[in-house]
This record gives C-alpha cells, sequence and structure tokens, in this order.
C-alpha cells in the first residue's frame, strides 16, 4: 500500500469519528485506528473490538463509521462488522475467506494444548481431539459463507437462519444502511459446539489455540488459573 493510501486512510478515519460525534477516549481511539490500519493493509484478517464502549451501542457506533469510512473512500468496501453473540469484531471479508482458506489447507501452523487435561498439554494427534473436531466444524462453516466474492447464506439458511436479514444480500453490494455494515455468526457456536476461546484462537491468531468442549470449561478454567504452561520450540539450522 501506499503512502498516500495510508495517509487517504488516516484522514478518513478522523473524519468519520468526527461525523458520528464517537467520544472515544484517547487509548481506544489509537487502538482503533491501529487496528483500521490493519485490517485495510490486510496485515490481519479479523480484529477483535473489546475497548470503546459495550453492546449494543458499541455494535451501532462500528456500523456507523464503517458507512461513514466507505462513503469518502473505497478503500474502506471490504470490512464489515461481525459479531458472535457478545463478542464484536472488525473484518476484512476478503482477508478472512484467504485466511480461512489457508487454515483448512493446513497451510498456516497452529499449535493447540489440550485444556482438558491435567496438567494442560500440547496436542500432537489433532484429529482425535472432539474439540479440535469441533473448531474443524466452525471452519467450514465459515469457508462455506465466505468467499472473496461475497457472502454466501445458503449453508445457514439450511439451518433455518437468514444471516442476510440484518447484512444485506451480498458483502459486495453498495451500502444503503447502517444494518449492511453487519454480521451475525452468534450461530456459529450453536452449529458447531465450539467454544469461543478456540474459536479466538484461531480467528485471531493466537500463538496457541486452547482446545475444550463445552462440557468442559470448569476444567478449562481451572487448568488456566492454577497451572502454568510453557511452550518451546527448537529450531535446527544446517549452513552449508
Amino acid at each position: 500500500m501506499e503512502v498516500g493510501e495510508l495517509e487517504e486512510i488516516l484522514r478518513v478515519f478522523e473524519s468519520s469519528i468526527s461525523q458520528i460525534k464517537w467520544r472515544l477516549k484517547h487509548p481506544s481511539k489509537r487502538r482503533l485506528e491501529t487496528d483500521v490500519l490493519a485490517l485495510c493493509t490486510e496485515t490481519r484478517p479479523v480484529i477483535m473490538v473489546d475497548y470503546g464502549g459495550k453492546m449494543p451501542e458499541l455494535q451501532e457506533r462500528l456500523c456507523a463509521f464503517l458507512k461513514h469510512c466507505k462513503q469518502e473512500s473505497s478503500i474502506f468496501e471490504h470490512l464489515r462488522v461481525m459479531i458472535i453473540e457478545d463478542m464484536i469484531y472488525l473484518i476484512h471479508f476478503r482477508a478472512l475467506a484467504d485466511f480461512i482458506k489457508s487454515s483448512l489447507k493446513l497451510e498456516i501452523e497452529m499449535l493447540f494444548v489440550d485444556l482438558e487435561k491435567d496438567p494442560p498439554k500440547m496436542i500432537t494427534q489433532v484429529e482425535k481431539s472432539s474439540a479440535a473436531l469441533e473448531l474443524l466444524s466452525a471452519q467450514k462453516l465459515f469457508a462455506s459463507v465466505f468467499s472473496a466474492d461475497g457472502l454466501n447464506s445458503d449453508p445457514l439458511q439450511n439451518h433455518g437462519i437468514d444471516l442476510t436479514a440484518n447484512a444485506g444480500s451480498s458483502l459486495s453490494e453498495p451500502v444503503t444502511s447502517t444494518s449492511s455494515e453487519l454480521i451475525d455468526l452468534s450461530c456459529c457456536l450453536q452449529i458447531s459446539q465450539v467454544t469461543v476461546p478456540t474459536l479466538n484462537g484461531w480467528l485471531l491468531g493466537y500463538p496457541v489455540v486452547y482446545l475444550f468442549g463445552k462440557e468442559h470449561i470448569d476444567r478449562a478454567i481451572y487448568n488456566l488459573s492454577t497451572k502454568s504452561l510453557h511452550i518451546f520450540q527448537i529450531f535446527i539450522c544446517r549452513y552449508v
């Protein structure tokens, strides 16, 4: 991305924050600015917004913010607000589609820790973990919904869920209302039974992904609170 485009992102960012009269505290504003830059440059496909307010006001603010950004610059055209139950994210849907594809092709290395074990242990045979299979189910659901061309709601409609009721019929359509900025994937947790920490570990690119089933939440919390986790990676390079 050229310097001029980065300057335009920052200009539109400031203008949109001002237009919607969003009085963010300075630390939150800096975080949002950094996150928006990461998304627009496709450095990251997803960021979680855990600052700047509470739901549902935060959701409304972010949707209004993106709407104004897109009215001023096409650089923001691929950005959307995504919610999963009480979690809220900003996504670059084209970059997210590529990330999902790479994950399913195992092009992205992920390290898994089984929090159902005491003490927690690294998982070497992922295919034998029921929690890992739930994550795979969630990844396939995301892959069926997101593509580089837009949003496909058919897989969710098969489960009786109308994703486009609030999000518009296609992510590539022009913005006509605040709701067209929103994608609600709360159903993902019901369809796949994946836990939020596991899903976030994958979506947000954490160093390790915590795996545990919903029936073992108490044990996972206990292990996280009382056990130390040390992960070592040894790299051997041979110079000729």
